[in-house]
């Protein structure tokens, strides 16, 4: 005899390995066809970990199918096929069936991962199935956007019960002042539901271009965000994790209070990827629009030959010089965290192509562009980088951009799913 995981038929393993199938021993076969004279089988080699418990002879059967009940230790049933028509007769083993829901939670106890109920505001919605798609330990779970006659929210969390003792996630969005109340609300609400922990994916922090005070009266709004953020509800396990993508100041971290822990991720890994799959990789240049650009990524950059730009006055205007750096026949990448209007980057590129650039790309963590101002970025056919770009990469942390620019070169989106779904295992 030989017998095969049902998962797995071409492979074959020795009767004596059969109790070696599952992590219990062995204690009682019985067939349901009658078996013919006894026939007394080899007795099981000695390195073998897990024995029959008995000495009682196996029969062997006819060639023909037919079941075996195996009963193990755990009270589990196994079914156990012959293959009839072979020789030596196969047996293959399959496992008890499962629930799904045990399943699920066996399959994620394999993988040592946690499971997480994900929430997401309407304008994530893409992206949070992009996420639950990277792993089966992220479940996607719904929330009500609604409004009262007077524009106020009027929010409702399905099966609130349901995430008790729960890991839970909310995916936020805070594009404009109009939506962040609404998103508020729920990030304060889910917290209470005596959830395990809990954590909030805020991709792009908004304000963070407004985190100077440069005059009495200037009102920074960076830390007023943050200040708000850091009163969200205390869950049972402890302080909310905050995860955001190539936040603009590096300071900002410290405007958090404790009751939140800030885990910073950026989105330069999945350049550095994409910068692998070009047919002229070995060409590549980065290029930083200003000494803040450089600051914040050239560690994660360093293999690559390094551009430094800055702008200069020169009587009442800004002019973007190169500060250090050679671009003559390189591929030059521009490499930044957002975007707004454009102006820095167009200023950049036209400085590096009187260099000699041969081509020219753009990468930006947040892809904001206010107004539709990506529309001032064209397409560089081939010959022409003064005057378009090769590929301009940005993230799906800002949606709506993402929708606007979608099959629309020399726009490529690069999804921060797999970096999130890796986050929310922190």
């Amino acid at each position: 005899f030989s017998v095969a995981h049902a998962a797995n038929d071409s492979t074959y393993l020795p009767i004596s390995h059969l109790t070696h199938c599952t992590s219990k021993r062995l204690t009682h076969m019985s067939a349901t066809t009658p078996p013919s004279p006894p026939q007394r089988l080899a007795a099981p080699p000695s390195h073998s970990s897990n024995k029959l418990r008995n000495s009682t002879p196996i029969r062997s059967f006819n060639r023909k199918d037919f079941s075996i009940r195996c009963e193990f230790e755990n009270s589990q049933r196994w079914t156990v096929r012959c293959v009839s028509g072979t020789d030596p007769i196969h047996i293959i083993l399959k496992p008890p069936s499962i629930p799904m829901a045990s399943a699920a939670v066996l399959g994620s106890s394999r993988k040592n991962s946690k499971r997480v109920c994900l929430f997401y505001c309407n304008e994530m919605k893409d992206l949070a199935e992009r996420i639950a798609s990277q792993s089966d330990a992220i479940e996607l779970r719904s929330i009500t956007w609604r409004t009262f006659e007077d524009g106020f929210p009027n929010l409702f969390i399905s099966n609130a019960h349901g995430i008790r003792g729960q890991h839970v996630a909310f995916l936020a969005s805070f594009s404009s002042p109009g939506v962040i109340f609404e998103q508020l609300s729920v990030i304060y609400a889910l917290p209470k539901l005596f959830v395990s922990s809990f954590t909030l994916v805020l991709p792009f922090f908004p304000t963070g271009t407004s985190e100077r005070m440069e005059d009495e009266g200037d009102v920074a709004t960076a830390f007023t965000l943050a200040r708000i953020l850091s009163n969200t509800p205390v869950p049972r396990g402890g302080p909310t994790s905050l995860v955001i993508f190539d936040i603009h100041a590096l300071q900002e971290r410290f405007y958090f209070g404790d009751n939140i822990l800030p885990c910073f991720e950026s989105g330069i890994p999945l350049l550095l990827n994409r910068l692998q799959q070009l047919p002229d990789s070995d060409n590549i240049s980065i290029a930083f629009p200003d000494d803040g650009a450089w600051k914040r990524f050239h560690k994660q950059l360093q293999h690559f030959p390094m551009i430094v730009c800055a702008k200069v006055r020169e009587g009442d205007q800004r002019i973007v010089r190169i500060k250090e750096g050679n671009p003559a026949g390189r591929h030059v990448v521009i490499v930044d965290d957002l975007v707004q209007s454009g102006g820095t980057l167009t200023e950049c590129q036209k400085v590096l192509a009187k260099h000699g650039a041969q081509k020219i790309s753009a990468y930006v963590t947040h892809g904001i562009f206010p107004n539709r101002s990506w529309q001032r970025f064209s397409h560089d056919k081939g010959g022409s980088p003064e005057n378009g770009m090769t590929y301009f990469w940005i993230t799906d942390s800002c949606p709506q951009t993402v929708k606007e620019v979608k099959d629309k070169k020399p726009f490529e989106v690069l999804s921060l799913a797999a970096p999130i779904a890796a986050a929310l295992q922190i």
